[in-house]
């Protein structure tokens, strides 16, 4: 005895969700679009005169995805996103790409988002996102973990720490502070929807 067609588009329907089900999958799925978010948040830059560090949204987007999907998620992220540019995908601020981009006056950020993403992902896993004082420290570290390789790396470019303290930190203190704003009341009011 045959199905009715219905039953088989239904089957067909069920396979596709169950695979996307599949673990592997599923953090290969959500760790490309985090790619993806993370480039067109770098393209919201803006550049300014005194310092070859723009401003972009990318660190909230950085701090954003291992606080929503974790470590594993997070960190693979900023890996395809750092793979994407390497390999000649305009996904850096500015459409940047290449190699050369990696190891120019940035590259040091972008070392810090990997290392950023999977500290806050696995210690938010471990439940620091659950009090505001340890949440509130936790996205603090997050920057923490993405300047200080940023500042040595930009150091050797601009002429030492001070330099690039100077140019690459103290700019962008307010700027962080606002977006760090925004990721903490956006992952509070998304966990209490979710709760």
């Amino acid at each position: 005895m045959s199905q009715p067609i219905g039953d088989i588009q239904h089957l067909e329907k069920n396979a596709a969700v169950r695979f996307l089900y599949l673990p592997i999958v599923r953090t290969v799925v959500l760790s490309g679009i985090g790619s993806v978010v993370l480039a067109l948040s770098a393209r919201i830059a803006i550049p300014l005169p005194w310092t070859p560090v723009p401003v972009t949204l990318q660190t909230a987007v950085v701090l954003l995805l291992p606080l929503l999907f974790g470590a594993k998620i997070g960190a693979l992220s900023v890996c395809f996103y750092l793979l994407e540019g390497a390999f000649g995908i305009p996904v850096f601020s500015g459409g940047q790409l290449g190699w050369l981009h990696l190891a120019g006056p940035t590259g040091g950020y972008l070392l810090g988002f990997l290392l950023s993403a999977s500290v806050v992902g696995w210690l938010s896993e471990r439940g620091w996102q659950c009090r505001i004082q340890r949440f509130a420290a936790l996205l603090l570290l997050g920057h923490l973990l993405i300047y200080l390789p940023g500042l040595l790396w930009l150091s050797h470019f601009v002429g030492g720490v001070v330099r690039a303290v100077e140019l690459g930190l103290l700019p962008f203190l307010l700027g962080d502070f606002l977006k760090t704003a925004v990721v903490f009341f956006t992952v509070r009011q998304i966990r209490k929807a979710l709760a």
